[in-house]
């Protein structure tokens, strides 16, 4: 089936959020880390040189060739340039599951282990471009973590695929899904507002008023048992619609920027997405026609 975000004609999910996918930006940035962090560092001509002004790098430089390239040790350039640029072409040349794997190797093998602080370093740098490029994996105990599984990924393109009928739910998850993926201004505040008032649209259609805030909406389904829902789960909608008018001012204007992360937004657009998916399932066995 054709998602919405394909219909649209903008990009899947899974590359707005850099799922299977690496893109040029995040790539060059992730190459920029490992330049400043590493290779800058090294002014001498000579490998043979390394032994004596750059021994760490000497010993990353053998690790790389013996443990992750399998290459001999002695087919490594003598010359630094020939070496970078063979690094270099390989990085750039490599699937975006690898770039992944080099650094990972690189911040667990230079000099000795993970927690020197040259590695620490460029572990935070590397977090903050993934972070920045609405990638889902960080560094996490020295090791890429996925942040973004397959599940949540799921439950967002259900929700983009709803019928037309329900149109406003589309529009305020696209929304917030491209406010979440804007690379150059992200607006995280804005992107669980939205998140928040695609669960709203459809509450306000299942109670059939559309003029009930969710908190009446969803306390109108309670008691008017129009779907079989447990209350815990309607209380704890209730409470996020709170937090998103109480906490940071998400739904009213402060003066002060909102002191809110991707993680706040994204957990806001898997929640309701989720929630958006039930809700329709449940309003479906309950006869109830959208």
């Amino acid at each position: 089936m054709e998602l919405f975000s394909h219909r649209q004609g903008i990009k899947p999910i899974k590359n707005i959020m850099q799922v299977e996918s690496m893109d040029d930006d995040l790539r060059n940035t992730l190459w920029n880390n490992l330049c400043i962090h590493y290779w800058d560092n090294v002014q001498r001509h000579y490998i043979s040189e390394f032994s004596i002004y750059y021994p760490s790098i000497e010993v990353l430089l053998k690790r790389i060739w013996h443990n992750y390239y399998k290459k001999p040790i002695d087919t490594m350039n003598n010359v630094w340039s020939g070496t970078y640029n063979e690094i270099r072409d390989y990085f750039f040349s490599c699937k975006w599951n690898e770039v992944y794997d080099f650094i990972e190797f690189v911040a667990n093998s230079y000099p000795s282990n993970r927690d020197d602080p040259a590695n620490i370093k460029f572990m935070n740098s590397c977090n903050f471009v993934l972070q920045e490029e609405v990638a889902a994996y960080r560094f996490v105990g020295g090791r890429i973590t996925q942040i973004t599984s397959e599940t949540e990924i799921a439950e967002i393109e259900k929700a983009l695929s709803v019928p037309d009928s329900l149109k406003p739910i589309k529009i305020h998850l696209k929304t917030a899904l491209d406010l979440l993926a804007d690379r150059t201004s992200p607006d995280y505040r804005n992107s669980i507002k939205e998140s928040i008032s695609a669960v709203e649209s459809l509450c306000k259609i299942i109670a059939k008023n559309d003029k009930a805030p969710l908190t009446l909406a969803i306390e109108t389904i309670e008691k008017g048992k129009k779907i079989k829902m447990h209350r815990a789960l309607g209380r704890a909608f209730i409470e996020l619609y709170s937090y998103t008018n109480a906490a940071e001012g998400i739904r009213h204007g402060l003066s002060d920027e909102p002191n809110l992360d991707l993680e706040d937004a994204r957990f806001m657009l898997v929640s309701c997405s989720a929630f958006i998916n039930y809700l329709i399932v449940k309003s479906s066995k309950a006869g109830i026609n959208l």
